[in-house]
């Protein structure tokens, strides 16, 4: 079976969370969200703490660039 990669904002979508909430669940404000998902500024521990969060593997996340 193939993985299938989906986007931070698809992964968000999909676990019923808005940007404030992954704000509030990371610490960070509403700004560093949406440039996690615009793939302006993000690194591979936010990637883990995402992938934790939204209950995917790493690998299923497909890192805008």
């Amino acid at each position: 079976m193939e993985d299938v990669q989906l986007s931070l904002s698809t992964l968000r979508n999909n676990a019923g969370m808005t940007q404030q909430d992954v704000a509030d669940k990371m610490g960070v404000n509403v700004e560093t969200v949406k440039k996690w998902e615009n793939g302006e500024v993000i690194n591979g521990l936010v990637i883990y703490a995402l992938a934790k969060l939204y209950r995917v593997e790493v690998d299923n996340i497909k890192v805008p660039s």
